[in-house]
């Protein structure tokens, strides 16, 4: 399966989920457009392929977004965020820590499915593009030199993901999330998220002759938002 196609399977999630929306709506009523800003913590891992021992590593998320509805429990949902994702590795057996941090622009699409009126329930989910801007990593050792500290576990352990870079500028994924909102008056409103993503791409080199076969981005993350209507 070629990476077009799977994206591709991936937008057929939000148009699946329009489409059944909107073909069981019984209201049709003037569109509701606002857009607003968002802001939380992330907390993300990176599945690799030999596996390597990590847990999660917090960061931020904040961004715009916009929303357009036009019938009833349905509509759709498209944002701007700046999110910061990567892992932590886990050192059980020697006092060592690493860790690498990685900044994107990521852009949501997703369907959005809402109940309620003044008080909402609603359900995200679509497709995910990211553009990688930089990296920090956090060491207490030189990652380039573990041959020279006698204590380092370099015979139990994958270690080449730390002297790796992000070859592939691009991430994309899917992404899905439940929350709720909470109108303050008719213009605006309050809500939170909680949302999760896997990436459907491998953020280094990965295949047969590489280190890796896959290395995949998963994040969760929990965010504070506020919407504006402006029609």
């Amino acid at each position: 399966m070629t990476v077009r196609l799977i994206f591709r399977l991936a937008l057929a999630v939000s148009a699946i989920l329009g489409g059944a929306m909107h073909s069981s709506a019984q209201t049709h009523y003037k569109a509701n457009i606002a857009i607003g800003v968002k802001g939380g913590a992330d907390m993300s891992r990176v599945f690799f392929n030999p596996s390597v021992r990590q847990s999660f590593i917090f960061g931020g998320v904040a961004g715009m977004t916009f929303r357009y509805v036009e019938e009833n429990h349905f509509g759709l949902i498209a944002e701007v965020n700046w999110t910061q994702r990567g892992w932590k590795e886990s050192f059980e057996e020697a006092p060592y820590n690493y860790s690498r941090t990685s900044n994107y622009i990521q852009i949501p699409v997703m369907a959005h499915i809402y109940f309620g009126r003044r008080g909402r329930f609603f359900f995200n989910a679509g497709p995910e593009i990211g553009f990688f801007l930089g990296e920090s990593t956090k060491a207490n050792f030189d990652p380039f030199n573990t041959s020279e500290l006698p204590d380092f576990p370099n015979t139990n352990r994958t270690n080449t993901q730390q002297t790796l870079p992000i070859s592939h500028k691009v991430d994309y994924g899917i992404s899905a999330g439940i929350g709720g909102e909470f109108s303050i008056t008719r213009h605006n409103a309050l809500y939170m998220e909680a949302r999760f993503y896997y990436g459907l791409g491998n953020i280094v080199k990965s295949g047969r002759t590489e280190p890796f076969n896959a290395s995949n981005q998963m994040s969760v993350s929990l965010c504070l938002g506020y919407w504006f209507r402006i029609r």
